[in-house]
């Protein structure tokens, strides 16, 4: 890692949510969150190839993930729901989301921060999807509001994030929306998702607490 990298916590917190960076020991719950999930990611995430979240390559790209997170390429987050306390095992709060199994700390979603950009940029990319079963509860909201906290504070202090998304995706929209994002364009046939090119919208934000003459560190 070079010096001038400034690093986001690997884990962090909400109210109902933890937030783990990337690391070779999730390989199972990643590969579950995934699989189970395949359907509904389809419509609006890149194809993948047969096996492609088959527990060796999974635990494979996290442990390369991880050292891209230490070397400030890319912050991936996968995120559970609190255990409830004074439970031995590994038990949701909220009963009717996916349960976990021999205590594992079931992924429901995931978050990352990439393309990150340092100089006169200091930007990045964000991306983010969540479980099926968790959809309209707040929580992808949550999650991300907590990453973007992190990632505007002083320890890492990014100036602006920026997100594309598809305009028929209204529940992506819609987190965007409430955490503050502003639309600002088009982008025609940007991804090749669902079997054709698809135009994303740009929204982006900035950090609300960089001057607009304060130069990068």
């Amino acid at each position: 890692m070079h010096d001038d990298v400034k690093l986001p916590a690997r884990t962090l917190s909400t109210d109902r949510l933890i937030l783990r960076a990337s690391a070779p020991s999730q390989y199972a719950a990643v590969s579950d969150f995934h699989q189970r999930n395949g359907r509904h990611f389809a419509p609006w995430s890149p194809p993948q190839p047969p096996g492609f979240w088959d527990y060796g390559p999974t635990r494979d790209r996290l442990a390369r993930e991880a050292d891209d997170f230490d070397d400030g390429r890319l912050w991936r987050y996968w995120i559970s729901l609190k255990a409830s306390r004074g439970s031995g095992l590994f038990v949701h709060t909220e009963d009717d989301l996916p349960e976990a199994s021999d205590g594992e700390h079931r992924v429901i979603g995931q978050c990352q921060i990439s393309q990150i950009s340092r100089g006169v940029y200091q930007s990045a990319m964000l991306g983010y999807s969540l479980d099926e079963q968790a959809q309209g509860r707040g929580l992808m909201h949550e999650a991300v509001r907590r990453v973007i906290q992190e990632i505007f504070s002083p320890a890492v202090w990014l100036h602006r994030l920026q997100a594309s998304v598809r305009p028929d995706n209204a529940p992506s929209l819609r987190v965007l929306q409430r955490l503050g994002f502003q639309r600002e364009g088009v982008c025609p046939r940007y991804l090749f998702i669902d079997g054709r090119w698809r135009d994303h919208e740009t929204h982006a934000l900035l950090n609300p607490a960089w001057d607009d003459e304060q130069a990068p560190r």
